[in-house]
């Protein structure tokens, strides 16, 4: 795979790149690359945070070192959990993202985010940021609250932080932390550091269809990923799919990332008298179809439902072998999936 090749790896099913020039650098100059994602562990994996371990996947297959930050210490600051909880809660989402194919460094914030090192940029960032700057940077994840605390507004700061005492390449994110990621190529050089290049995928649309992304704190808006496979079928025939809409359809947005950005043709069974079998290689194919109204939504949602269900029995298989992985889930409402009872 050349340099090109590799670029278009890394970019393919994302949002934007800041810089591309700075990725074309990194490509072709380093020999091991290091791009990492971190996680608040503060819910379930679900359907949205699929977009980020196909992301990491696609990093990993160009030659970079995928490492997954657990933000344990992040976690807490922004009044998410306990500690113990928070902990348990990790090694649920390392199972889940071992069982989907990521062969990554897994970091604890943690181990290294109490050092006097850190602690001590992260008081000298402290004193170059003003309250402004912090609370704007976290607009996405303060908009509902009615009061701002400290600790939140040192979440950002971290996570810039992060970037270079985990000796990374590229930070890797939703599109909804780019005004952090921006904080971070703002600030960093002040404390003689680069600016990170930085790679955002686009957020997953609500299977509710009520104009937000998908989010474990909204019923409906998504499922976890170890679900069981006829709550997912379920889940997936409910969600919003109007016949010829593409903006803003979640069941389009699944096939575009995860069937033909994973390099996957989509199988539609039909009856002979609905017109038979379909067969797609390219998405544009599938969308045209659908847009035109050849592809009924309810087809669509099957084959959809079938290929999400076939992808995470990796995952289904890690948890019926360790249950006791989903504990940490029970205490927030989560049931237990039926294959495990």
């Amino acid at each position: 795979m050349d340099a090109e090749e590799k670029k278009q790896l890394v970019m393919r099913n994302s949002e934007e790149t800041v810089k591309e020039e700075e990725l074309e650098e990194i490509i072709e100059e380093k020999e091991n690359p290091r791009a990492y994602v971190g996680y608040e562990t503060s819910g379930p994996v679900h359907l949205g945070h699929w977009v980020s371990v196909r992301k990491m996947l696609d990093i990993q297959e160009a030659g970079f070192q995928p490492v997954i930050l657990w933000a344990d210490l992040h976690t807490y600051l922004n009044k998410k959990g306990e500690e113990a909880w928070i902990q348990d809660m990790t090694d649920y989402w390392q199972a889940t993202f071992e069982a989907l194919g990521l062969d990554a460094e897994y970091v604890h914030g943690r181990d290294f985010q109490e050092n006097n090192d850190y602690f001590h940029d992260l008081l000298t960032m402290m004193q170059k940021t003003t309250i402004n700057r912090g609370e704007r940077s976290m607009q996405h994840d303060l908009r509902d609250k009615e009061e701002v605390y400290v600790s939140q507004i040192t979440y950002p700061l971290m996570q810039a932080l992060d970037i270079v005492h985990l000796d990374l390449d590229l930070a890797v994110a939703g599109i909804e932390q780019r005004k952090i990621h921006m904080l971070a190529r703002e600030q960093l050089p002040k404390l003689g550091y680069e600016k990170p290049t930085c790679l955002h995928w686009p957020m997953l649309s609500s299977l509710t269809g009520d104009g937000n992304e998908m989010s474990s704190s909204t019923k409906g808006s998504m499922f976890p990923l170890h679900s069981d496979p006829d709550h997912i079928r379920e889940i997936l025939k409910d969600a919003y799919c109007p016949q010829g809409e593409i903006e803003g359809n979640p069941i389009i947005e699944i096939a575009e990332h995860f069937i033909f950005g994973a390099d996957r043709d989509l199988e539609v069974s039909r009856k002979e008298e609905h017109g038979g079998d379909l067969h797609y290689e390219k998405f544009e194919e599938m969308a045209d179809e659908f847009e035109s109204g050849e592809l009924h939504p309810l087809d669509l949602k099957e084959a959809v439902a079938e290929e999400v269900v076939e992808r995470f029995k990796p995952v289904r298989d890690k948890f019926r072998e360790n249950p006791d992985l989903l504990e940490p889930l029970e205490e927030i409402g989560h049931e237990t999936p039926e294959y495990i009872s």
